[in-house]
């Protein structure tokens, strides 16, 4: 099921949400806007507010599956990020109803998922979860940086 999940909000649905916007209701919009738009509502916004309240209710898997720790006390820690994912996600969840917030939502989605994927770099003897959390951080985190950088040199 993560798998699917990660897929589904990294990939699929915003690439299924800037098609609807060119093709169903005929956007006229720049695509690198539509880009930042679903990017930033579905991966920063979905993703991290599901993934906080899942680490905040359901601190073991975060910890024994993405970071393979098995001590009680890391719940702790676990839940504290999952209080840090859950308010990125709600800034990236509120930009579908204001656009002026996709920049900094998108500056603070793609900073966390890019410093999170060097971590993840970093670890030796990465799991399958781990190596998905880490190839989807890096590739949102590329996504954004492209996102912003071109937004903020037009």
């Amino acid at each position: 099921m993560y798998y699917i999940m990660v897929l589904l909000l990294m990939l699929i649905l915003p690439l299924g949400s800037i098609l609807a916007d060119l093709h169903v209701f005929q956007s006229q919009t720049d695509i690198l806007f539509l880009v930042g738009k679903w990017f930033v509502f579905w991966a920063v916004g979905i993703r991290l507010l599901t993934a906080g309240l899942r680490q905040i209710l359901q601190p073991d898997f975060t910890a024994r599956e993405i970071f393979r720790l098995e001590h009680a006390e890391s719940s702790q820690i676990v839940q504290e990020l999952g209080f840090s994912n859950l308010c990125v996600g709600l800034l990236g969840l509120i930009t579908i109803f204001n656009a002026a917030w996709i920049m900094p939502a998108a500056i603070t989605g793609g900073l966390f998922f890019g410093m999170a994927g060097l971590r993840h770099i970093a670890s030796k003897d990465r799991g399958g979860h781990e190596i998905v959390a880490m190839i989807s951080d890096l590739f949102i985190a590329l996504v954004l940086a492209i996102y912003a950088g071109y937004s903020l040199l037009t």
